[in-house]
């Protein structure tokens, strides 16, 4: 077979679009384990969290995370260490005090 100048030999190469998907698949990759990284409730943190789901919902369920401690509290839900509603509001006022008004 003779090839003509004006021919390019790796247009024709399989193995190149392989590597290309190698590439795709390791961006990919980077992406997910930098959205772990970021994640509030990572498991490597140390850091004090509180989240808050479904807020002033009847399922609202707040998980607070002290290090490796978590802790689940769901209203009126059917999993988690506690159950209950929500008994009234907390207010920091100006002078740190806090103030307790229940519903």
């Amino acid at each position: 077979m003779r090839l003509k100048l004006n021919e390019d030999m790796e247009s024709d190469d399989p193995i190149l679009s392989v590597v290309n998907l190698i590439d795709v698949f390791l961006v990919i990759i980077a992406a997910l384990l930098l959205s772990l990284g970021y994640n509030p409730l990572n498991p490597f943190s140390k850091e004090k969290i509180t989240l808050i789901r479904n807020a002033g919902q009847p399922d609202m369920e707040i998980i607070t995370r002290d290090g490796q401690n978590i802790r689940r509290f769901q209203s009126e839900g059917t999993a988690g260490q506690g159950k209950g509603i929500k008994a009234g509001v907390a207010y920091r006022m100006a002078d740190g005090s806090l103030v307790y008004v229940p519903d």
